[in-house]
């Protein structure tokens, strides 16, 4: 490249060096000011690392001759763009990395007509404003060539851009978060795409050099999915790969980098398409998400920004042909955007308030379009620095409107886009369902593991699946309020401290390595380092940021060899309760019995599972977690619906006061539930029971001493119990079982299952629905063992 061979023939090395560095030093510093500022008005950090650079260059501080001399060296420019090739090549691949590709399959559709109609419309707007904007700026040469530009800048927006904001404003997992996203990766993918296929036709020698760029990328794809497998098998017993191995993968990708812009071409889908053709299990995945992650988000993407910023001059806006110039393109490219998005929203029966929102989020700017104006600036001689600089001063304000503007939408109608499934009773099986399961030790991962893989059902039933490992603080550490995954490395390796996890974390890597090895499901893992009285808040938080419908919780005793249980560690039960009060979703909580229990499902060992239905929101929601067991090959489903033989219309209801009003409301609303009982139960049946796909049997009892017999006699042909937790009311069924709760946060009959008294072999997955989810279920508390809330 022309950059690097200049640097390294200037005779002063140094001196551009320092002002590129304090250069970054002055932008991640005023950006953070910025972020404090801005941050309590819902602005997200791009908007704050953006305008950092616009104050630190020539349209403010840079006008100072002092500053100026400091700031702008003879070299800076070439110093600025290798840095930012190598940012942009790390930050691509990053993406590609975190691409979820079977969503993509899923809605490529959705997402295919979504930039589509942009793209046509913004590049129909670019063609027609050309012809204007060649004769307000006199372009007299290559004026095709130029129009070209104008479409790719109108159309473009930059991925980086939108994956940022969208995570700092916490909507990247929501489901117009994440059509966005995707939509924008398209869209950015298909101008640079365009802008490539330009530059091959325009001679036979520049096709042949494209060719090269595709057969390299596809070698260097395949030897990085070769060195991944190799550094895996190699590292077995690490946490995570060495630096030394880690660098070697990223320097191909560097390299093929280089070669690509040295032909003449943009890297950028390259590094994308490497990234999304790398394996997405193992250690040196883990060790690259988790080590680019934080560089890119804290470090990479704030320069960039910064840099974007730094290069805006007010001063070319002083001429009023530029400022004509760029507020027509700035309106063509918002106009393109709404117009294009509600058209294509309006087609695929997407709200008007969610089109409003992915219009303004594909407007922001900053990346595919800068790439191209820097490779006509270099490669053209008929490419003016006026023209540049007008261009990144389009860009610079197309994104400081639209982040804002979705900013505040979003905070506006923030009801509107929370997240609503927090439940699973009305969620189709055939829709994707995202849960989060945790695990305190290596112990037991095994049964989170074969639970979900239950959960996934067949292939027709999508899930996202994430594991948190929860990891007790200890207390001379407990002045640490948040523990960073960086502050855990101890020189050039991860600390294998006991207290943060310990080997633990290479037993539970290595199980779920092995399981997606094997299963081909996909599990996101993170940890969370806190002591017990704050646990329960990154486990809901976890939740919240995740949208999950259902958090699954490890009960707070584990089955000794003797088959009797024992208790974990001190404050697990309180973590549990405290989340079963808090969480923004369905909890389950699992007790496991090791061996004797539930195993993963297989071919060897097809499992036996049984649904016990005793009526009311609890018992709803477990059912509507079996519509995913249902559909798995290697587990036989067996329905229990446990029936009264008494009339619950004669029931006597009796309150704390004893008003006869109360009875009366108490009857009306005991009978509603029985009827939304009846009527989920018969779609359940006409669904999976008379296919075949789930037995079906019921069992009388008058009292809870006979529902205790039932118990006795079918405990021991099942590996694994699934009940609601309560929501009963005052169900006989279950009449005196509370007596002796030894565990609340399990209800009357998951406690008698997970008793002494039963002894049962089987495991126990008891699930509350979300509180907020029916009408009349949110007052069903529980005891909570301590008072520090």
């Amino acid at each position: 490249m022309d950059q690097a061979k200049r640097l390294l023939c200037t005779h002063d090395l140094w001196n551009p060096f320092n002002t590129t560095f304090v250069q970054t030093c002055g932008m991640l510093l005023v950006s953070q000011i910025f972020h404090v500022i801005l941050k309590p008005f819902g602005q997200p950090g791009p908007v704050a690392q953006i305008l950092a650079g616009l104050v630190l260059g020539p349209s403010l501080l840079c006008k100072i001759d002092r500053i100026r001399q400091i700031f702008i060296q003879p070299a800076f420019e070439d110093y600025s763009f290798l840095l930012l090739f190598v940012f942009r090549i790390l930050f691509m691949f990053t993406i590609g990395l975190e691409a979820d590709l079977p969503y993509i399959c899923r809605n490529f559709q959705r997402i295919g007509v979504i930039a589509a109609w942009n793209v046509a419309v913004c590049a129909a707007f670019g063609a027609a404003a050309s012809f204007f904007v060649i004769n307000v700026l006199k372009v007299t040469a290559h004026r095709l060539a130029f129009a070209n530009v104008i479409m790719i800048i109108v159309a473009s927006v930059a991925s980086p851009v939108v994956v940022r904001l969208l995570a700092e404003l916490k909507f990247d997992t929501a489901e117009p978060g994440r059509l966005a996203i995707c939509a924008a990766l398209f869209m950015e993918l298909f101008c640079i795409t365009w802008y490539s296929t330009y530059l091959a036709f325009s001679s036979g020698k520049m096709f042949g050099f494209a060719l090269v760029c595709i057969v390299g990328t596809g070698i260097v794809a395949y030897a990085n999915r070769y060195l991944a497998n190799w550094c895996n098998k190699r590292r077995r017993h690490m946490k995570f790969v060495p630096s030394t191995e880690m660098s070697g993968i990223l320097l191909l990708v560097i390299l093929l980098s280089f070669m690509i812009e040295k032909l003449g071409f943009n890297s950028m889908i390259s590094c994308f398409l490497v990234g999304v053709a790398f394996p997405k299990e193992g250690k040196t995945t883990r060790t690259l998400l988790h080590r680019l992650t934080y560089a890119v988000n804290n470090f990479i993407l704030p320069i960039y920004f910064g840099f974007n910023g730094f290069r805006f001059d007010v001063n070319y806006l002083i001429n009023v042909r530029n400022c004509i110039v760029v507020a027509l393109l700035i309106l063509l490219s918002m106009g393109g955007k709404i117009i294009g998005t509600l058209c294509a929203c309006h087609y695929l029966n997407i709200p008007r308030n969610e089109a409003v929102v992915l219009a303004f989020i594909l407007n922001l700017k900053g990346h595919g379009e800068l790439l191209v104006i820097e490779a006509f600036s270099r490669s053209d001689t008929w490419w003016d620095d006026n023209t540049h600089k007008l261009v990144i001063i389009i860009v610079v304000i197309n994104t400081l409107i639209a982040g804002p503007v979705v900013s505040f939408i979003l905070k506006r109608d923030r009801k509107y886009f929370a997240h609503k499934l927090t439940f699973l009773e009305f969620l189709d099986p055939e829709n994707e369902l995202r849960f989060l399961a945790c695990v305190y030790e290596s112990r037991h991962i095994t049964s989170k593991l074969g639970l979900i893989a239950t959960m996934t059902g067949s292939q027709r039933s999508p899930t996202v699946t994430y594991l948190i490992h929860l990891v007790e603080l200890q207390k001379r550490h407990r002045r640490k309020k948040k523990l960073m995954y960086h502050e855990l490395q101890d020189g050039d390796q991860f600390s294998d401290d006991d207290e943060y996890g310990g080997n633990d974390i290479i037993e539970i890597n290595d199980a779920v390595d092995a399981f997606t090895t094997d299963s081909k499901i996909l599990v996101h893992q993170s940890k969370a380092v806190s002591w017990f009285p704050k646990v329960y808040e990154d486990v809901c938080s976890s939740a919240e940021d995740l949208r999950v419908s259902i958090v699954f919780l490890t009960f707070h005793k584990h089955q000794r060899l003797d088959g009797k249980l024992e208790n974990d560690k001190d404050g697990v039960r309180i973590v549990n309760q405290k989340v079963m009060r808090h969480a923004p979703c369905s909890v389950g909580i699992f007790v496991d019995r090791g061996l004797t229990g539930f195993q993963l499902p297989s071919p060897e060992l097809v499992q036996n599972v049984a649904m016990l239905f005793f009526g009311g929101p609890d018992d709803r929601e477990a059912l509507a977690c079996c519509k995913r067991i249902a559909t798995h090959p290697y587990v036989n489903l067996t329905i229990i619906r446990f029936q009264s033989e008494g009339q619950p219309k004669n029931q006597q209801v009796h309150d704390r006061n004893g008003e006869e009003e109360e009875q009366h409301i108490s009857i009306s609303s005991y009978e509603v539930d029985m009827a939304i009982d009846n009527v989920f139960m018969e779609d359940f049946c006409n669904r999976y029971v008379t296919s075949g796909k789930v037995k079906y049997m019921e069992k009388k009892t008058e009292n809870g001493e006979q529902t205790v017999e039932i118990l006795k006699e079918i405990g021991e042909m099942y590996s694994l119990f699934i009940v609601g937790k309560g929501g009963r009311g005052n169900s006989p069924m279950t009449t005196g079982m509370s007596d002796w709760e030894e565990c609340p946060e399990l209800g009357a009959v998951g406690d008698i299952l997970a008793s002494a008294e039963l002894n049962l072999g089987a495991s126990i997955l008891v699930i509350q629905q979300h509180r907020n989810a029916t009408e009349g279920h949110e007052d069903n508390e529980h005891p909570v063992l301590d008072d520090d809330d």
